[in-house]
């Protein structure tokens, strides 16, 4: 494992072995114990989109365990502005630590990362396409939540168009036996690129209270305005949905929302103290997973 620039890069094998490391190290994450696995290693968080969960979990994963931090959360601060490629910024960043956390808005730039970059590259999301570390932690905070992985009912709900995490995490749960069903405006379905690669049972709604009493996980993503290429049509899917303690009456007991954040107003805050949140234990996730994964790609190998 040299870079995870999609979940792709990862089989099962490797992803149930980081799962179980995740769960070691929760002590670790939490604070309550120490380590210094990573002392003397450098991860740089070279973010050119914004995000606060991905690059601050990282820089906490990467602190839990001994190791240290340098990068930028605002490229309009580095050569960027002046020109520079991309190529160019990594092949330098590459020259300062031992592995870096690439965000990008555009589809394919932890791939261009990768292919230049003597250090492992992991893709902290790259514009519509994959997100693998947060599928990683999603994988996570079900079989933490539901106790398994393997044949589940999982709907996905909101932006199915754009949003990275539903890609990765669609290709993940597929080699599980899930079923997944895809709740969307017509407008912001699945991609066929994504769905094509699907070998288990799938299908696509548009309303949920039809099928909410069947699942076990409803993963719920925002619209998400800075994708649309026109504010217009943006406008005409902004609110399709709202979840709210009422709705969730039909529910299974054990069925868990998730989101990866941040949320807008589609999850209402009349949920956040109710048993089927998870949302913000799924935020946390991050860093023992990140841990794990950062622990195998960099740690010192014994």
């Amino acid at each position: 494992m040299k870079h995870v620039v999609s979940i792709e890069d990862l089989d099962n094998k490797r992803i149930m072995s980081l799962l179980k490391r995740a769960s070691e190290l929760l002590p670790i994450a939490k604070g309550e114990k120490k380590s210094d696995i990573l002392k003397g290693k450098i991860l740089s968080t070279c973010f050119f989109e914004a995000s606060t969960r991905t690059r601050l979990s990282f820089e906490s994963a990467m602190q839990r365990l001994g190791g240290s931090c340098i990068g930028f959360a605002d490229p309009s601060a580095t050569s960027h502005l002046k020109g520079e490629t991309l190529s160019d910024a990594i092949r330098m960043v590459a020259g300062y630590s031992d592995a870096v956390v690439l965000r990008h808005p555009r589809e394919g730039a932890a791939k261009l990362a990768s292919e230049v970059s003597e250090v492992p590259i992991i893709n902290g999301g790259d514009g519509a396409g994959q997100h693998p570390t947060q599928t990683l932690l999603d994988l996570f905070t079900i079989k933490e939540e539901i106790g398994k992985l393997e044949n589940l009912k999982v709907g996905m709900l909101g932006d199915l168009r754009y949003g990275r995490t539903v890609h990765s995490l669609s290709q993940a749960l597929d080699r599980f036996n899930t079923k997944l069903y895809f709740i969307s405006p017509e407008s912001l379905a699945m991609p066929e690129y994504v769905t094509d690669e699907l070998t288990g049972e799938w299908s696509t709604h548009q309303n949920l209270e039809n099928i909410l009493s069947e699942l076990d996980v409803l993963y719920v993503t925002r619209i998400q305005k800075e994708r649309f290429p026109d504010v217009e049509d943006y406008k005409r899917v902004a609110g399709a949905y709202r979840i709210n303690s009422e709705l969730l009456n039909n529910a299974k007991p054990k069925m868990r929302i998730l989101h990866p954040l941040p949320r807008v107003d589609e999850i209402s805050t009349d949920i956040d103290n109710t048993k089927h949140a998870a949302y913000f234990r799924q935020a946390f996730n991050g860093v023992p997973v990140r841990m794990a994964l950062l622990e195998q790609l960099i740690g010192v190998k014994k």
